[in-house]
C-alpha cells in the first residue's frame, strides 16, 4: 500500500538518505518540503527542485502544516531538534526517522512529544560510501530492507503508515523489530562490518596495496571510506551491543586462527562449509 497523495511530508536533515528520499517521494507525487541548516545543501535543493520547498530556518507554518515528519539527523540532534521544537508539531502528525541506534533516542523523544504526535522509529539498510545531498539517489532502496520499530505507544495506524512508506520508497523487504532486536542486530549486520573494514584497512601500512589489490580486499574494504564523525557516533551510541558482537567475532576469528597455526585442515574446511552455507541465504 502506498501512502495518500494528500500528506504534507516534511524531511528535516537533507543529507544522503534525507535527499534521496525526497527525491523517490517527488518522483512519486508527493508534497515534500525539507529544512537543512546548511544553506548550501538547500541552495542545491532549490535548484535542482528535489523538493517543492526548502528553507534553512525552523518554520513554524512548514512544521504545523505537516503531516508526516522525516528525520534524517544524528541520533543526538535529533533528540535536541524535537526538544526544541516539538511543541511545533501538531496533535496526529507522524514522525519517523533513519538513525541507525534507536535504544538511545526512542523513549526520550516518545516522552518528549508525549500524546501531542506519533514517533514510529524505522531503519533504511541502504546507503553509499559519499555522504550528502548531491550524493541522493531515488533508486538506492530498490532491493533494500526497511526495518519498522514500534514499540507499546504506537498505534497500529501509525506504524501502517510507517510501513507504507517504506513501501512507496521501494524497499524490497520490511520487517519489524523491537528497539533491543534492532540494536542488537544492527550490532553484528553494520556496526560490526564496519569495524572490520576499517581494521583491515588499518593492519597493513604499505601504500602499494593498491596496486596489487583484487576484487576480494576491495569488496570487503569498501565501506572503510568512512564518516568517522557519524559512524564513531554510532559505535558509542550502542557501544554495549557491540562490544558483545566484537568479542564474538574474535572468538569466531581465534578459532580460525588456531586452525590454520595447528595446521587442522578439516577444522579450517568446517568452518568453510558452515560460511557457504548462511551465506547461500543471502543469494
Amino acid at each position: 500500500m502506498k501512502l495518500d497523495k494528500d500528506l504534507n511530508i516534511l524531511i528535516v536533515g537533507l543529507g544522503l538518505l534525507g535527499g534521496s528520499y525526497a527525491l523517490k517521494l517527488k518522483e512519486q507525487g508527493y508534497k515534500v518540503s525539507a529544512i537543512d541548516t546548511d544553506r548550501d545543501t538547500v541552495g542545491y535543493a532549490r535548484i535542482t527542485k528535489m523538493v517543492d520547498y526548502a528553507t534553512s530556518e525552523v518554520e513554524e507554518d512548514i512544521i504545523k502544516n505537516s503531516d508526516l515528519i522525516i528525520f534524517a539527523l544524528y541520533p543526538h540532534i535529533f533528540v535536541d531538534w524535537i526538544e526544541k521544537y516539538g511543541s511545533l508539531i501538531k496533535k496526529g502528525t507522524v514522525i519517523t526517522d533513519v538513525t541507525g541506534v534507536k535504544g538511545i533516542i526512542t523513549e526520550k523523544i516518545q516522552n518528549m512529544l508525549g500524546e501531542n504526535a506519533e514517533f514510529i522509529p524505522a531503519h533504511p539498510m541502504a546507503g553509499r560510501e559519499h555522504l550528502g545531498v548531491q550524493n541522493a539517489d531515488p533508486t538506492m532502496f530498490e532491493g533494500a530492507n526497511y526495518i519498522v520499530v514500534p514499540t507499546e505507544k504506537n498505534t497500529e495506524n501509525g506504524i501502517e503508515i510507517c510501513i507504507n512508506l517504506g513501501e512507496t520508497l521501494g524497499f524490497k523487504r520490511i520487517s519489524r523489530l523491537s528497539v533491543e532486536e534492532h540494536d542488537n542486530m544492527i550490532a553484528f549486520l553494520s556496526q560490526l562490518t564496519h569495524c572490520i573494514a576499517v581494521s583491515l584497512m588499518c593492519a597493513n601500512p604499505d601504500e602499494r596495496l593498491c596496486e596489487f589489490t583484487g576484487d576480494s580486499f576491495r569488496d570487503l574494504t569498501r565501506i572503510a571510506d568512512i564518516n568517522d564523525k557519524m559512524w564513531s557516533g554510532l559505535f558509542l551510541d550502542n557501544r554495549e551491543q557491540l562490544l558483545k558482537e566484537m568479542d564474538d567475532y574474535r572468538s569466531c576469528f581465534d578459532k580460525l586462527y588456531d586452525y590454520i597455526k595447528n595446521n587442522d585442515k578439516e577444522g579450517i574446511c568446517e568452518m568453510m562449509r558452515l560460511s557457504s552455507k548462511r551465506r547461500k541465504k543471502f543469494n
